[in-house]
């Protein structure tokens, strides 16, 4: 369990001068910082030889540590923090100067990107977050375990055979497989697949940790509940997989299934896992013909309903939008103008597995000509950008 994070009484807020903020900007915040409610970025320090302020009068330093440093960012720098990228290899100086290049909020690590031991995926990683130890991109994997491996070392079990076992087996699966993730350097795990299903036929089957919403339920909340003070869980994929049989890697798939319906079916998982305090939730690119004919990763309504339906407050994100490319539907074709659809959307962040040549540059220019142009708000952006900027330096104070 992290340590609770540090407030001051107002009366002490003052003192937040230019040189406390310097030391915050340089990583002196002292204890590092524990999760709290559900979908929170991070959680609240309690002053060690204060009295109890009002809560309503306090100074958080990891929130002021981000408005900071959202304060000094230009408006291309905020639109690249919204970027989950990736480049293939395992040469950490080729993987570190593209961080910095691009100035990406993250990376996903994908199967040509593991070496063959841990130790040396751990000196890999750390070269990724070397340049702002103090702000480290998140660093993401798909490690679910079962047909979704990524680490070689990863022994637990994954969910064909945790679904049929008590939820406290999933809890222990998930709680190992964080902490060798961890030890990796590896700060976001795309591994609780809260979808639901029965259909043996869905594309999904093999990965479900639950054919019912009661099973499912209980073992997305149990993932989560491992995964949790080790690294940040992402509920994946909303608002479900469960009702379609395609495989959204290759087309759209499309269910005429109603929100009544979903709420009854598919949410109960994704409720769940916001429950039991995943701070992200990755969108699906499938539709929900009743509620919105666009995917759902490039859905306002949908994005609506996770917030003021579900609750959540934490950080979304795109499943790969490299996906909705490979489907040949000529709507997708152009990277940057689904990028800039999903930010528009509400996603906090957008992953995207570019092709071999492509240039990230290109997709950055797309969200700065939108914000430019009034299509992205500002305001929105910056409220993307500043909760990415928490959640990053919540990941780097509880190093």
């Amino acid at each position: 369990m992290r340590a609770a994070r540090r407030r001051m009484p107002a009366a002490l807020a003052g003192v937040i001068s230019a040189t406390l903020l310097a030391g915050v900007l340089s990583g002196c915040v002292g204890p590092a910082p524990a999760r709290t409610t559900a979908g929170a970025t991070a959680g609240t320090r309690t002053a060690a030889a204060s009295p109890s302020p009002s809560p309503a009068a306090t100074v958080d330093l990891v929130e002021a540590y981000a408005r900071q440093r959202l304060a000094n960012l230009t408006l291309r720098q905020k639109a690249a923090s919204l970027f989950m990228l990736h480049l293939p290899g395992t040469d950490p100086a080729a993987l570190r100067g593209y961080v910095d290049r691009y100035g990406v909020g993250g990376m996903i690590l994908m199967g040509d990107n593991i070496p063959s031991t841990p130790a040396e995926l751990a000196a890999q990683t750390a070269a990724m977050t070397a340049s702002d130890p103090g702000l480290p991109p998140l660093i993401a994997v798909d490690e679910e375990g079962g047909d979704v491996t990524r680490l070689g070392w990863d022994d637990q079990p994954g969910a064909d055979t945790l679904r049929d076992q008590d939820p406290a087996a999933t809890r222990a699966a998930f709680a190992r497989r964080a902490t060798l993730l961890k030890q990796a350097g590896i700060s976001v795990n795309f591994g609780t697949v809260a979808d639901v299903t029965a259909d043996p036929n869905s594309f999904i089957a093999d990965r479900v940790l639950g054919t019912e919403p009661g099973g499912a339920s209980a073992r997305v909340a149990a993932s989560v509940a491992g995964e949790r003070g080790t690294v940040l869980s992402t509920l994946k994929h909303f608002p479900g997989h469960g009702e379609s049989e395609a495989d959204s890697h290759h087309a759209v798939p499309a269910t005429a299934v109603g929100k009544d319906e979903w709420s009854a079916r598919d949410a109960p998982p994704f409720r769940a896992g916001i429950s039991a305090g995943a701070e992200l939730v990755m969108f699906g690119h499938l539709a929900y013909t009743q509620v919105d004919a666009a995917p759902a990763s490039l859905s306002a309504a949908w994005h609506r309903i996770l917030t003021d339906d579900l609750g959540f407050r934490g950080a979304s994100i795109t499943d790969d939008l490299r996906m909705l490319q490979d489907t040949g539907l000529p709507q997708y074709q152009d990277a940057g103008a689904n990028a800039v659809q999903a930010i528009a959307a509400g996603n906090t962040m957008v992953l995207d597995v570019l092709p071999a040549g492509s240039d990230p540059d290109a997709l950055i220019d797309a969200v700065v000509a939108a914000v430019q142009q009034g299509r992205i708000p500002l305001a929105q952006l910056d409220a993307a950008a500043l909760k990415l900027l928490e959640l990053r330096r919540s990941v780097a104070t509880e190093e």
